[in-house]
């Protein structure tokens, strides 16, 4: 099995990258696209169905799949020998660091869940701020894999 995936490497190498980059696509753009449902949205309204269901669709069809694609690309990069070395300190930071970005996902999924129902009880501003949480998690991940600092 473990010369199958040395074999693989380029290969789920890419499918991280691309899963990585669908999954960040969507990060940053469902919480602009909640800017705009509480800020310039009537509820209950056919516009805010459409938001609804663009949020949803964005979640469940591009962004949840993207993230389970790069978890599965990822773990089956860690255990390909000679890729990671667990005593550095950089992959325990990457490690949080995705574990950071996956709970921001789930908070964004119950956003999603909280606008579909009416509840939403957050402000433009609030969506604003945390829109900056997957910005600086993403430079720790890429200065951690790439400068490899610790």
């Amino acid at each position: 099995m473990i010369d199958y995936l040395i074999a693989m490497y380029p290969w789920l190498k890419a499918g991280h990258i691309i899963s990585v980059i669908s999954w960040m696509a969507g990060i940053f753009y469902l919480p602009r696209l909640f800017v705009h449902h509480s800020e310039k949205v009537e509820v209950p309204s056919q516009t805010d169905r459409l938001f609804s269901m663009m949020e949803s669709k964005l979640l469940k069809v591009i962004m949840t799949p993207a993230m389970l694609a790069t978890w599965g690309f990822g773990l089956s990069l860690t255990v390909i020998p000679g890729v990671l070395d667990w005593s550095d300190i950089w992959p325990w930071v990457k490690l949080m660091s995705i574990i950071a970005m996956t709970w921001f996902h789930f908070w964004l999924a119950k956003r999603q869940r909280d606008f579909e129902l009416g509840d939403n009880q957050l402000t433009g501003k609030t969506y604003r701020i945390m829109n900056e949480v997957p910005t600086v998690l993403l430079l720790v991940i890429v200065i951690m894999v790439v400068v490899r600092p610790f």
